[in-house]
């Protein structure tokens, strides 16, 4: 988290920053940032990008100056140009390119020239007469310029009276090296067929006798060959938000007068109409105007099966059309798609910071200065023992270069731009650092019944005839005056009854009884369909086993429709809101989780409880009006209980906030998507626990990270300080630990869904 809370009202400020080189380079950008008036800011080591929180009309360029102040860079984000779509600018991906490319060369001269010098020192029996003199030859192109930037960094740094990682390189690699210059050009050791043994730790010697340019160019090679690896693994890390942003179409096909004309993506408005071909992406988020297919929604939502579509369907920017041709209305363009906005919340989950990663943060601003003064108090005190000036001065060495504040910093950012990456190619959208604090702690885990363990949509799900009356000829005849009308209980009789027999007959006439059914005639019949009351009207009464059939229909919790035709009641067609096909399967992975699922419904006690059975749901709590939501979940709180909810519907985004963690159904509203925690952005609830083991996952990875990152520097500084570790392989540990922080993190990547 920042040091100063943000202001609760101003504008976002997003700023590119340079130079950084370690968590505490991060820390200094952030106070200097934060000292300002009005301003709250947020530097991510990982992402290398501040946030800022600014009042209305705050110039960027002060942000800008200030940073700049401290001896780094910074800018605006540059514009997205028209040829990546809905990507990412490709300057950035260039100076990314360009750093990794200079770091690349730079370890490969850094290798060449190395590794000699390390052999010779190494292995007594390849000093060869001026075995030393070889050494500094080809140490000093490394110490000087594949250290460059280093020793850079370290001198802007002592400009502005700050020290950061690359201070302890600096002074660790430049104190090996001018001792062997001294020792060369003024002491013993350039005298010809010098020879001394390679130590893994101190020994008393001479000390101007010695020289440390194995140190000196050792040191160099692993630290650049950790920052070279530790950028590339960040660029990994960050591959599932930019393969997201890159997921859009680039041109789209739009129709102008009848007429198919192509234009970049940035043109299309809301409103225009635009062609989609099978196996084209879908440029926008849209109506289907007309057509049918089956949409691939698997890049967005993880989801595997296609989704077949019609006319007057919702359809996503950047699925496939996997079928037919479709023209698709727009509805929504540019930052308002949900692409747009999926990315957006990745992009602010990984720049925030978790709880656990405050400690790390006080530390790494406060941690270079206080290896510095164990360092002189390391040199001081070998001093004092008596013991000679190399031994002193290797232990100093030894001291700043094994001292890592990297690992520190990027332990949270590194996970969490991996497990947020990951959850966004799954459909599952962390809205930040603190969610997953939450997500260890809940026990309780409340579902609303409708949209969210049921699909929300009516369904035809059980037909009752009289004797004589054919179950197909009800189906054609009441689905043939249902098709006509737009209700949702209609037409989900009229879908039902196509998908079993097929072809709906043609209207002769039709007429719609407000609040009581529909009417009409249907193959020279004149059909009822609608509430018993409407037959009633034309003398059709429900037969005994009929009403017996309603009335048990009707504590079930389904809705009845009767049908009639030629002076006769001839049937009933039950229509209900059906249980989600995985919604059993979710509610057993959550109870796995540790989590007491509780169902929160409307719906009268027997049907929410019917219900519960078929999902396998102990508690039920049953007859809630919309504004009771909020009251069942501070109750449950009251009790002790850390609790999550999941629901999809404006009356749910109340209770959703409420909760300790809200998760969003995205088939939902965009009001209960705003008030979540995390967004499920497809409809199945087994997302519910996948994102709950995403998150554990994610915070495991974090708490590991810092644990390691911790116990590192508790255990190497002492070692060092006591002579027991050469200053060249503890340049190697500290390289070393740096990337299997990242590399721990990049695990996450390996996550799997049980939704598959």
């Amino acid at each position: 988290m920042s040091t100063t809370a943000p202001p609760s009202t101003g504008t976002s400020v997003e700023l590119e920053i340079g130079g950084m080189t370690c968590a505490s380079c991060a820390m200094r950008i952030e106070k200097k940032l934060n000292k300002l008036d009005g301003v709250a800011a947020t530097v991510n080591y990982a992402t290398e990008k501040a946030k800022v929180t600014v009042p209305e009309g705050y110039d960027p360029a002060q942000l800008i100056a200030e940073v700049e102040k401290t001896g780094y860079t910074a800018a605006l984000p540059a514009p997205k140009k028209p040829d990546t779509g809905a990507g990412v600018a490709s300057g950035e991906g260039s100076a990314e390119d360009r750093e990794l490319t200079s770091l690349r060369h730079r370890l490969v001269g850094a290798v060449t020239l190395s590794v000699p010098v390390i052999a010779m020192a190494m292995i007594p029996a390849l000093q060869f007469t001026y075995w030393q003199w070889a050494s500094l030859a080809l140490a000093a192109p490394v110490i000087v310029w594949a250290a460059w930037p280093f020793h850079k960094a370290a001198w802007t740094n002592l400009k502005h009276g700050t020290a950061t990682m690359d201070t302890l390189i600096s002074l660790g690699t430049g104190a090996a090296f001018l001792w062997s210059l001294y020792a060369l050009f003024l002491g013993t050791a350039g005298t010809p067929g010098m020879r001394h043994p390679f130590e893994f730790t101190l020994a008393p010697s001479d000390g101007a006798s010695n020289i440390y340019l194995e140190v000196a160019a050792g040191v160099t090679m692993f630290i650049l060959a950790g920052r070279y690896f530790e950028k590339r693994s960040k660029r990994q890390a960050g591959a599932a938000l930019r393969a997201l942003l890159e997921l859009g179409a680039k041109e789209v096909s739009v129709l102008r007068g009848g007429i198919e004309t192509k234009i970049p993506i940035e043109d299309l408005a809301p409103g225009d109409e635009f062609v989609v071909r099978p196996g084209q992406k879908i440029a926008t988020d849209g109506v289907v105007v007309s057509g049918t297919s089956a949409v691939d929604a698997s890049m967005l939502t993880g989801e595997s099966v296609p989704v077949e579509v019609a006319e007057g369907d919702t359809v996503t920017g950047a699925t496939v059309n996997a079928g037919g041709r479709l023209v698709v209305r727009a509805t929504r363009v540019g930052s308002d798609t949900q692409l747009a906005q999926m990315a957006k919340l990745v992009e602010d989950a990984q720049t925030g910071k978790a709880e656990v990663q405050r400690l790390a943060d006080r530390i790494s601003g406060v941690f270079v200065p206080i290896v510095i003064a164990i360092s002189v108090v390391a040199l001081g005190a070998w001093l004092g023992a008596g013991f000679p000036v190399t031994a002193a001065f290797t232990a100093a060495v030894a001291v700043l270069v094994i001292a890592c504040p990297c690992a520190l910093g990027l332990a949270t950012p590194t996970a969490l731009l991996v497990g947020t990456g990951r959850g966004a190619q799954m459909g599952i959208l962390i809205k930040g650092p603190e969610v997953l604090e939450s997500t260890r702690k809940v026990d309780t885990i409340v579902l609303d019944k409708t949209g969210t363990v049921t699909t929300g949509k009516m369904t035809l799900v059980d037909v009752v005839v009289e004797p004589g009356t054919d179950r197909g000829e009800l189906l054609r005849l009441a689905g043939a005056l249902e098709d006509a009308s737009e209700h949702p209980i209609a037409q989900a009789i009229a879908k039902g009854a196509t998908q079993e027999i097929g072809a709906l007959p043609t209207l002769e006439d039709f007429a719609n009884v407000e609040g009581m059914g529909v009417q009409g005639i249907v193959d020279g019949h004149a059909v009822l369909v609608g509430r018993t009351s409407l037959l009633a009207e034309w003398s059709q009464y429900l037969s005994d086993d009929l009403a017996q059939a309603k009335t048990r229909a009707e504590h079930q919790g389904k809705t009845v429709v009767a049908v009639g035709w030629d002076g006769r009641a001839r049937g009933l067609l039950m229509v209900a809101d059906t249980v989600r096909a995985t919604s059993a399967e979710a509610i057993a992975q959550l109870k796995e989780l540790g989590l007491t699922p509780v169902l929160l419904t409307g719906d009268n006690e027997a049907v929410a409880r019917q219900i519960a059975a078929e999902v396998g749901i102990e508690q039920v709590i049953a007859e809630v009006l919309p504004q009771g939501k909020v009251d069942v979940v501070t109750r449950l709180q009251s009790q002790g209980k850390v609790v999550a909810m999941v629901g999809d519907g404006v009356n749910d985004a109340p209770a959703l906030a409420q909760a300790d963690l809200g998760l969003a159904m995205g088939t939902g509203t965009d009001v209960a998507i705003e008030a979540s925690d995390i967004t499920l952005v497809r409809g199945d609830l087994r997302s519910a626990p996948d994102a709950i083991r995403l998150s554990r996952s994610t915070l495991g990875t974090i708490k590991t990270n810092l644990f390691w990152a911790f116990a590192y520097n508790v255990a190497a500084i002492p070692v060092a300080a006591l002579g027991m570790l050469n200053p060249m392989l503890a340049g190697a540990a500290m390289a070393f630990s740096s990337v299997f922080v990242v590399g721990n993190s990049l695990r996450l990547r390996g996550f799997r869904s049980t939704a598959n």
